[in-house]
């Protein structure tokens, strides 16, 4: 499953500015919701959906990574974004450090297995050391998308 298939590319957050885990969140969500993604009634189930996932243990999977997901009955398909915070979110990571690259992944509770390939298809990038240094270096939208196509057909 390439990112390109479900990373809402107008929904990127090149240079998110919230310090917290449930800020970095809402965040990542509303830009969701500013594309049509989701629906802006939607958001706060959304949010809160993600925020009890997080209770479960951080998504925050060490090496400056966050990959905060849930499946969540108003979305049809899978959507997501990517946000890189240039100072750092406290995410309760498992290395204990500061989280600087976020996926978010919202899927429809009935298709599991997408879920699955994309929560796989975004570790396998991000386990990419070149892919994590590119994306953190990214200044704006358009170069993180083409990072993305690049990632996906395997150019770097």
């Amino acid at each position: 499953m390439k990112l390109s298939d479900f990373v809402v590319s107008e929904a990127i957050l090149p240079d998110m500015q919230s310090t917290s885990k449930e800020d970095a969140i809402r965040t990542m969500v509303g830009s969701l919701g500013t594309t049509g993604a989701i629906q802006a009634e939607d958001q706060e189930s959304i949010v809160a959906a993600i925020l009890k996932r997080e209770e479960l243990g951080s998504t925050g999977i060490g090496n400056g990574v966050a990959v905060p997901h849930t499946k969540h009955p108003s979305v049809d398909r899978l959507v997501a974004t990517i946000a890189i915070a240039r100072d750092g979110v406290d995410f309760a990571s498992l290395d204990g450090e500061s989280v600087f690259i976020l996926f978010l992944l919202v899927s429809p509770p009935d298709r599991p297995g997408d879920h699955l390939r994309a929560l796989e298809s975004i570790s396998r990038h991000l386990r990419n050391q070149n892919f994590c240094s590119f994306l953190r270096q990214s200044k704006t939208g358009e170069a993180i998308v083409e990072l993305l196509d690049e990632a996906d057909n395997d150019q770097l």
